[in-house]
């Protein structure tokens, strides 16, 4: 059977969402974390911790397409996740307490302690296996993110193999960093050709962020070795042309990718700019992601980048 067949909703729904610095209020001696305790310039206190918890989790729940039976997503991508404790929180103490996401996530020796992770439904993804794919930095490279591999069986009886990826900053400069998003595209292939090998139909998503736009080398590279993105021309409902804005501009960081049999299957892929996730941009007109910080000023609000929803027929 494909994954066509799957039934229930009808639709797997699949979220990426960049969480901006999900860090708990704890330091931890092996990272450089000191920018989120309650000592700090940003003052992250506990009261700050959960309030940012609860507001990914009605982020997460604002991404339910349908409105008629509420089912929330089947899967959810985090970037910018702190540790363990932090996904526990949010899944088990949080808003989302009662949805009963299971996860997965990495511990990369990226230096700030960030982390990516899967959230999964158990009744519509059976976990079969996940490991992080470590990246083995280049010359003048810091140490950074793992890409998180997870494996599950659908409703179908099929496999969906998922890869979560936070590729390397522009900090430095973008000509300068370039190569470094590059080298973490040419890994992730190397796990992504090595199921085709065994299965060229396989379902394959990739997501993310990429810290590349649309036109960029490693994205253009993952689409020339077969990868097809299903958010180029994503956009929302309530004024965003994509997930992120800079200096005025619309654009996307984050993407998703899938592979020519998922592909088949894609229904719909948008950004989710729910009016309470946006605010007025005051200095260059329209609006923006209501962020939890502007610069050092806490502002209370969700995240610098909007979620990625995509749907696939069942």
């Amino acid at each position: 059977m494909s994954i066509a067949t799957l039934v229930l909703s009808g639709f797997l729904t699949f979220v990426e969402l960049n969480c901006e610095n999900l860090f708990d209020c704890k330091h931890d001696s092996l990272k450089n974390d000191m920018e989120f305790l309650p000592t700090s310039g940003r003052q992250w206190t506990p009261r700050r911790y959960w309030r940012k918890l609860d507001n990914i989790g009605r982020t997460i729940i604002s991404c339910t397409p349908d409105t008629v039976t509420y089912q929330l997503p089947d899967l959810v991508a985090l970037v910018e996740v702190e540790n363990d404790s932090v996904l526990h929180d949010l899944t088990r103490r949080s808003l989302l307490r009662n949805a009963g996401y299971d996860y997965v996530m990495t511990c990369s020796p990226d230096e700030r302690g960030l982390d990516v992770a899967l959230l999964f439904q158990p009744f519509s993804f059976q976990l079969l296996r996940h490991y992080p794919l470590r990246i083995v930095p280049l010359p003048d490279m810091r140490p950074t993110r793992d890409i998180l591999y997870v494996s599950g069986r659908v409703m179908s009886g099929d496999t969906l193999h998922v890869f979560v990826v936070h590729a390397p900053s522009r900090y430095g400069g973008e000509r300068e960093t370039r190569p470094f998003r590059r080298h973490v595209a040419q890994r992730l292939m190397q796990s992504v050709d090595s199921i085709r090998a065994l299965s060229p139909d396989a379902a394959i998503l990739v997501a993310g962020d990429f810290n590349d736009y649309v036109d960029d080398a490693s994205l253009q590279y993952l689409e020339a070795q077969g990868l097809h993105n299903a958010s180029k021309t994503a956009v929302g409902h309530h004024g965003a042309r994509g997930t992120y804005r800079f200096q005025g501009l619309w654009a996307s960081l984050d993407h998703i990718f899938v592979s020519s049999s998922l592909r088949q299957e894609l229904d719909s892929c948008y950004v989710n700019d729910q009016p309470f996730l946006l605010e007025d941009d005051e200095k260059y007109g329209g609006v923006k992601p209501f962020r939890t910080y502007n610069g050092m000023r806490y502002r209370r609000g969700f995240s610098d980048h909007l979620p990625l929803v995509a749907r696939f027929r069942l």
